[in-house]
């Protein structure tokens, strides 16, 4: 959700602006921008819609030697997507660029207003500017007026600053949204004389994605960093003002999993790569006979009996996934909290339960303060991410990494499927510490672990008859995707991509539920896709399916064993386990909501509204 970049040096700054936010744009937004200072004056663009907009607006503006350049791509919160909104907003002689939200802007901004400034946006980001530049008329320096400025903001925030009083300088802060800075080997230089100090070239943006292919090392910062960056300085002080060494990691050289590889949407290709990366989240874990996590301690389970998992959107369902496998096996009092309800209850929270939370970014703004809270009532943490480095992953106790890999499809595939399938590795992990399952049937479970790369794959055929099938979807007026057990996750998770994409409304029910009240809804119009496991349930949620179809729901049954009261029937493979039906149903349920969304002629990559990694709430 929303995306930064920024460029100090002699390059080509335009371009590197733009291009870096052609990789963020799988974080979704609905305008975008530059600023370029060089030789004191500012040259700024916007556009609203695609970036190619922008690139249009910018064809003729050439940048030449040394330049300091900001952009942003914005998702709307305050104000709607027009170009006043849009970023980098305007001072007097000043731009910035910021992810986030500011709580106090409605307090600064009559302050402000009082003292006669205009605003020309509905945004919260414009405060930022024109505090600045405020404080500036009465500090020494433009560091000062800064350092100020980030003391009286209350909220979360990245922040770009640029200004003409030091047009050769870029202001930074962090807090709550993520950014990193990075350098090229090239040009890194370290002097004597001045501590901090590095060569010419200095780029920021808010992941990883921008910076491959122009650095070689990255710095990620810290909540309540902040400081600026010269053409030979790289200066950052902590929340208390104490400066700070960058902490430098090298950043990946790989691009090729960032293309689409002959593939028409990263959501497919990302789809077919569900083989391949989770064998990468198996690799290492999976022993001959147990499961083994170098990344944790044994002793982090010490003392703990119960387990309080913390998610949204489809981590949340990965989560709900989790908790049938903890109870059934592990044995251990799990439960699931949606994130955004949960940091504004007052939960009890019991140091005999260790905290989970799971987020593909490692920047889910709710999920994360759930996080903190947890952190602050003294319970033991662990993340489940795919982001090395992320907020969440800095902060917890413990993390396991999915390694999924990039996934720039909005609408969540692969990140999903590794997600669960470190859940059920750490169920097993954690039956062996309690001795709740026998060493026979932990021995059975791994070795269907290592099945789980062949249930994944897509088949050709497989593929062809979705594909097919997908043209008598495409009206109604909804559809319900049912299932039990563990299954029903699967249906919410199925629902969900169906909505993201489609923009057709779908619902995920437990089956037994639909006696209950929905079964009201059911008539031709209405589509049902069944998740008919053959190895747990089959014969109740059958039962379950048989109802509706005596209400004269459409039914899409998706399952080994043939359904005669189904309308359209996909077949899946038959298995040893449930487990592996799931896995492979998850793969149906993903393809079945990609074609339907491009026989609707939708942007599959990014649906409308939606934004890849939330990092406000």
């Amino acid at each position: 959700m929303c995306g930064i970049v920024g460029y100090l040096g002699k390059k080509n700054t335009k371009e590197i602006l733009l291009d870096g936010l052609k990789e963020l744009e799988y974080r979704g937004y609905d305008s975008a921008g530059i600023a370029v200072l060089q030789d004191n004056q500012f040259d700024s663009f916007k556009a609203v819609g695609k970036l190619v907009n922008l690139e249009e607006k910018t064809k003729d503006f050439v940048t030449e030697n040394f330049a300091v350049g900001i952009g942003h791509t914005r998702w709307a919160t305050h104000g709607k997507p027009t170009e006043l909104n849009a970023h980098p907003h305007l001072g007097d002689s000043s731009y910035v660029v910021h992810n986030g939200i500011i709580e106090n802007y409605a307090t600064l901004k009559k302050e402000l207003m009082d003292d006669g400034v205009r605003f020309l946006s509905q945004t919260d980001t414009e405060v930022i500017v024109h505090q600045f530049e405020k404080n500036l008329k009465s500090a020494e320096n433009a560091f000062e007026a800064f350092a100020k400025t980030i003391h009286e903001l209350k909220g979360a925030y990245a922040i770009l600053l640029v200004t003409k009083s030091e047009d050769k300088t870029i202001f930074f802060a962090k807090h709550g949204s993520p950014m990193l800075v990075g350098i090229n080997g090239e040009n890194k230089v370290s002097s004597p004389e001045r501590e901090g100090s590095l060569g010419y070239e200095k780029y920021f943006a808010s992941s990883d994605a921008p910076l491959i292919g122009h650095c070689s090392d990255v710095n990620y910062f810290e909540d309540g960093d902040y400081g600026y960056v010269t053409a030979d300085e790289l200066a950052i002080f902590s929340k208390n003002g104490d400066k700070k060494k960058p902490n430098f990691s090298k950043l990946s050289t790989n691009k090729l999993s960032a293309q689409k590889d002959g593939y028409r949407f990263f959501m497919e290709k990302e789809i077919y790569e569900q083989s391949t990366v989770i064998a990468d989240t198996l690799m290492g874990r999976v022993g001959d006979d147990e499961i083994l996590f170098d990344e944790i301690d044994s002793s982090l389970f010490d003392g703990i009996h119960e387990i309080k998992l913390s998610a949204c959107g489809t981590s949340y369902h990965s989560a709900l996934s989790a908790s049938y496998l903890f109870e059934r096996y592990s044995k251990i009092k799990t439960s699931v909290e949606v994130a955004s309800e949960f940091r504004y209850r007052s939960p009890v929270m019991t140091k005999d339960t260790l905290f989970v939370v799971i987020s593909q970014s490692g920047e889910t703004a709710d999920t994360l303060e759930t996080l903190k809270m947890a952190k602050e009532a003294g319970l033991k943490t662990l993340v489940i991410c795919n982001v090395d480095n992320s907020s969440m992953v800095r902060l917890a106790d413990a993390t396991i990494l999915t390694r999924a890999g990039i996934e720039k499809g909005v609408a969540s595939t692969k990140a999903f499927a590794t997600q669960v399938a470190v859940f059920w590795m750490m169920s097993l992990y954690l039956a062996k510490l309690r001795n709740s399952l026998e060493a026979n049937e932990i021995a059975r479970q791994v070795s269907l672990l290592r099945e789980i790369p062949t249930s994944v794959k897509v088949t050709d055929a497989m593929h062809e008859k979705i594909k097919r099938l997908s043209k008598r979807y495409l009206h109604g007026h909804g559809f319900f995707f049912i299932g039990r057990d563990i299954f029903y996750p699967l249906a919410l998770e199925g629902a969900l991509k169906l909505k993201e994409i489609s923009y057709l409304h779908a619902e995920g029910y437990p089956s037994g539920e639909m006696k209950h009240g929905p079964i009201a809804l059911a008539d031709p119009e209405l589509f049902t896709i069944a998740l008919l496991p053959q190895h747990l349930l089959y014969e109740k949620a059958k039962s379950n399916v048989e109802e509706l179809s005596a209400r004269d729901s459409t039914i899409c049954a998706i399952s080994p064993i043939e359904f005669d009261k189904a309308d359209d029937f996909i077949q899946t493979t038959v298995c040893k386990d449930y487990m592996l039906e799931f896995f492979e149903m998850m793969v149906v349920v993903q393809l079945f909501s990609l074609e339907i969304s491009v026989r609707l002629g939708n942007d599959v990559d990014m649906p409308r509204n939606l934004a890849k990694s939330v990092t406000v709430e």
